[in-house]
């Protein structure tokens, strides 16, 4: 079964030197960016992390330092991800928990925005658990009959999480092909941020998951703990959370517009 698409989504993957959100680097990224009329377009890079990868990571992914040594820092590759995306959902395996807060990560720090407004995500994983609870090459096997060979390759691994989710569409007909249904099946808890230590509540309002002021509204927090907003801006949090914050901050207390010189001889010359 061919996505029904509105606009396009891009299923994606990394490999990473690591699962820290905040601290850890990609040392691969894969796009699938497939098209309203069924087009699609593939790119994949190798990225050099610039940092030294662990080994346990090395033995999960086979991507050394000396692999990457020679190949561009996501600093250069950012413009090229980012034009690529632009517009677009996105969807992974286990991407809203770890791929999408990653990369969003990778993007600010590059210095390009990145914003899931106005898009949407499908967690191809979250909907594989809520219906067979297994891994993606498990899922690979029982929904595309198929052997995930190169399994850890960003590429191998995006292709299949593509697959996968069409097969999906053709399993269930209670999953309807439908990209805004496939993002709120596929998400546990509606997140502010993408690290979830900033999500809705059942008032639609963002509520902190985390410290002590954990299930207390942004909003309330900013106002009674002055300090508070300036701790994480300073602390270990992801740059988009930081982001998140910044905004809700912003719109809590708007910048109130600068007067110019030459307004004011507008303003005055009206009242003569």
């Amino acid at each position: 079964m061919e996505l029904k698409l509105k606009k396009p989504i891009i299923f994606f993957d990394l490999e990473t030197t690591g699962i820290n959100i905040a601290k850890d680097r990609i040392v691969e990224i894969s796009i699938l960016k497939i098209f309203p009329n069924g087009n699609k377009e593939s790119k994949t890079w190798l990225v050099n992390p610039e940092m030294e990868i662990p080994k346990e990571s090395s033995d999960i992914h086979g991507i050394t330092n000396e692999k990457v040594v020679d190949e561009p820092t996501f600093n250069e590759l950012a413009p090229q991800v980012s034009k690529m995306i632009k517009g677009c959902d996105l969807a992974g395996f286990n991407s809203n928990r770890f791929d999408i807060p990653l990369l969003a990560e990778e993007m600010l720090r590059a210095k390009v925005d990145f914003s899931m407004k106005n898009r949407v995500s499908i967690d191809v994983q979250v909907i594989f658990h809520k219906k067979e609870e297994r891994t993606l090459s498990a899922g690979y096997q029982f929904y595309c009959g198929k052997n995930l060979d190169n399994a850890h390759s960003a590429e191998a691994d995006t292709n299949a999480t593509y697959e996968i989710l069409t097969a999906q569409l053709d399993k269930y007909e209670d999953l309807e092909n439908d990209v805004q249904f496939l993002n709120d099946y596929s998400t546990h808890v509606k997140r502010a941020d993408l690290a979830g230590f900033i999500v809705f509540n059942e008032e639609n309002k963002e509520i902190f998951t985390f410290g002590k002021y954990k299930n207390h509204k942004v909003e309330k927090v900013l106002k009674d703990d002055k300090g508070y907003f300036s701790w994480i801006q300073n602390a270990d949090f992801p740059l988009y959370t930081k982001k998140v914050l910044l905004e809700i901050k912003e719109r809590m207390y708007p910048k109130k517009e600068e007067v110019t010189l030459d307004d004011l001889k507008k303003k005055f010359n009206q009242k003569i």
